[in-house]
């Protein structure tokens, strides 16, 4: 299996640690973000990596390099314009051609044993979306499933306290062909970009079967100098 790993923004919300440095490749435990993702995929058989870059690219491009070491190969795709992660996404289309990949964004942190469970999961339905759970998920994207964890309902960032739902969509997951035809038709969202949140939205809306699979052990989303606080301090366990 392919995967594409979107890793264009800046993250300005880490201030100066990201005014030279991609975000991507901020170090946890010794290692940058990425490169631990990608060595956690690497464990679940990926072998061909497309990354998404932007802020940086030179450095993020140079610093990852084209995985020959690991015995893989990585290929880069950059994005000029900083005008969504479906944006982002199509981008790799014609790498990933009709099959079936893994996508996630390049600052996310979870257990590396979760990208085989989530790999494994996508084999059984149309695709597969990785879920932690939360108090809220305000900040992110309330995912309701039903009693096989089949997904029945995504909102992307709904209003704080009118969730009934603890399950929050965690930036990672399953994809097949089918998610292009919604990435063509999406709209812009609040925010001028084009979201691949909408995009697994209306694959759910198509009643395609997409199955929420539970993440095991903490999930990060590093964009805070809090948030990277946190993961640092997982992972020097």
């Amino acid at each position: 299996m392919k995967a594409v790993l979107l890793a264009a923004g800046r993250g300005s919300r880490l201030g100066a640690l990201t005014e030279s440095t991609p975000k991507a490749l901020i170090e946890v435990g010794g290692r940058a973000i990425i490169v631990r993702i990608i060595d956690g995929l690497i464990a679940a058989s990926v072998d061909d990596f497309a990354i998404v870059t932007g802020y940086l690219a030179e450095k993020l491009e140079a610093g990852v390099g084209n995985g020959s070491q690991s015995g893989v190969r990585i290929t880069y795709f950059r994005q000029e314009q900083l005008n969504g992660t479906a944006a982002a996404l199509a981008l790799a289309r014609e790498f990933v051609g009709d099959e079936r990949f893994f996508f996630g964004w390049g600052d996310i942190l979870i257990h590396p044993k979760n990208y085989r469970e989530v790999i494994r999961k996508s084999r059984f339905a149309d695709a597969a979306i990785a879920l932690n759970e939360v108090e809220d998920p305000f900040a992110g994207g309330a995912v309701y499933v039903d009693d096989n964890f089949r997904v029945t309902l995504m909102i992307e960032k709904p209003p704080r306290g009118t969730s009934t739902t603890r399950w929050n969509n965690a930036g990672l997951g399953v994809l097949g062909p089918e998610v292009w035809p919604e990435i063509d038709a999406l709209q812009l969202s609040e925010r001028g970009e084009h979201e691949l949140p909408a995009a697994i939205a209306g694959l759910v809306a198509a009643s395609l079967d997409i199955r929420g699979v539970p993440i095991e052990g903490p999930w990060f989303d590093i964009g805070t100098p809090e948030s990277l606080a946190a993961a640092r301090s997982a992972f020097a366990r």
